[in-house]
């Protein structure tokens, strides 16, 4: 992996985290307390992204989608990293508004930097 791609994931991710908070979810740890999946899953979208700069917003949340169903993941009403449970695990279209503004914002953050 790069040291862009690195770079641009922990970007992504503590704007996430702040996001988050912002919306009310201090769930969300500081990069480097961060479990390694978390990690591992902003790695993974930046590297998405890089290659598919033009791709909607909803398809990097489908691709999202195809990496959290290969680790196991499921829908539940509650994220539980333990149970692999998500509420996220549904088509863009029907995550909350708020929740889509977050897809936006890590693709936005990843084509301004990787320019």
């Amino acid at each position: 992996m790069s040291e862009n791609v690195l770079r641009i994931a922990k970007v992504c991710h503590e704007a996430n985290r702040a996001y988050c908070a912002s919306l009310g979810d201090d769930s969300q740890l500081p990069w480097d307390e961060a479990p390694e999946w978390q990690r591992e899953s902003a790695i993974a979208g930046a590297k998405w992204r890089i290659e598919n700069p033009s791709a909607p917003d909803s398809s990097q949340h489908e691709q999202w989608m195809k990496d959290k169903s290969a680790d196991g993941w499921v829908f539940g009403e509650v994220k539980d990293p333990d149970r692999k449970t998500h509420p996220c695990l549904v088509p863009f279209e029907e995550l909350p508004t708020d929740q889509q503004r977050k897809d936006k914002l890590f693709s936005a953050i990843v084509k301004s930097l990787s320019e």
